[in-house]
């Protein structure tokens, strides 16, 4: 099942939602339609499903940055930042614009996941950094973390567009480099001049 769900969200992935069919589904997963439906009740589930697949996906890559051993909190944010990069590199814009037209009730758990769980990922690195002595313990961090999430909100409506013109993953270490000299201490700073040059986002 895991393996079907997988291959339908990189068929939505190419191609968007709408103009993908249960025919074409089935076709390109060579099963047929009455195979298909053993599986999901009607397109809407086929969407629901994908959503919360790759919601789930994106659960484990976060935890998978946040318990990396031996890396402190401006490490963890890096490869967490990688991570949606990569993930937001293989969207088609059409994926997000059918959610929010045809499947408005699903779009809002998209929204909720990074509203809510990425917000408290922020917060918990924030405090993290602080511990550790490389974060600025002197600034609103709720007011900040509200606006890390916001912009990952703006890279999927059109706001994006004036950015199109660059590279992706260049835009997405811009702006985590950016963020982090924004809320970094001098030993902060420090590291990010040391090992700036290392995070590549491909």
């Amino acid at each position: 099942m895991q393996d079907i769900i997988q291959k339908i969200s990189e068929i939505y992935f190419r191609y968007g939602i709408k103009s993908i069919t249960m025919d074409d589904l089935a076709r390109d997963l060579g099963v047929s339609k009455k195979t298909l439906y053993l599986h999901f009740k009607d397109k809407k589930d086929v969407v629901s499903k994908v959503i919360h697949h790759l919601i789930n996906s994106q659960k484990c890559g976060i935890s998978e940055a946040l318990n990396q051993p031996n890396t402190n909190a401006i490490d963890k944010l890096m490869m967490m930042t990688h991570f949606f990069a990569e993930h937001l590199k293989n969207s088609n814009a059409s994926l997000t614009y059918d959610l929010q037209k045809y499947y408005p009730d699903v779009w809002d758990e998209v929204i909720e996941f990074k509203r809510e769980e990425v917000y408290k990922h922020i917060i918990d690195n924030i405090h993290e950094g602080i511990r550790e002595g490389i974060y600025r313990d002197d600034m609103n961090y709720e007011i900040i973390a509200r606006a890390y999430v916001s912009r990952m909100e703006m890279y999927q409506t059109d706001l994006w567009q004036p950015l199109n013109k660059f590279p992706l993953p260049e835009v997405f270490r811009t702006l985590f480099i950016y963020h982090i000299r924004g809320i970094a201490n001098d030993k902060g700073l420090e590291h990010l001049e040391k090992n700036a040059h290392q995070w590549i986002f491909n």
